[in-house]
């Protein structure tokens, strides 16, 4: 089964943006959006469409999370 981005920002075939902030952006807009969308899709009672979208919302959280690793001063330190 092949999924589809519910919005443009969220778009996996994308390429992520090489500089930090930019990126973080990017990421911002992706999960905005997307949560935007599982609230119209609930409103709309489109349970199925829901899940999908929030998975998707998961991903890009997931992501985000990730990248802001690279700018803690704790990564930076290479300490525990």
């Amino acid at each position: 089964m092949t999924h589809r981005a519910f919005v443009s920002s969220a778009d996996l075939a994308a390429t992520i943006p090489a500089h930090a902030g930019v990126r973080m952006d990017r990421l911002d807009a992706a999960i905005h959006a997307l949560g935007q969308e599982a609230r119209r899709l609930d409103r709309l009672g489109l349970t199925h469409a829901r899940i999908e979208c929030r998975r998707q919302l998961r991903y890009w959280e997931f992501l985000r999370a990730l990248f802001s690793l690279e700018g803690s001063p704790r990564a930076e330190r290479g300490t525990r």
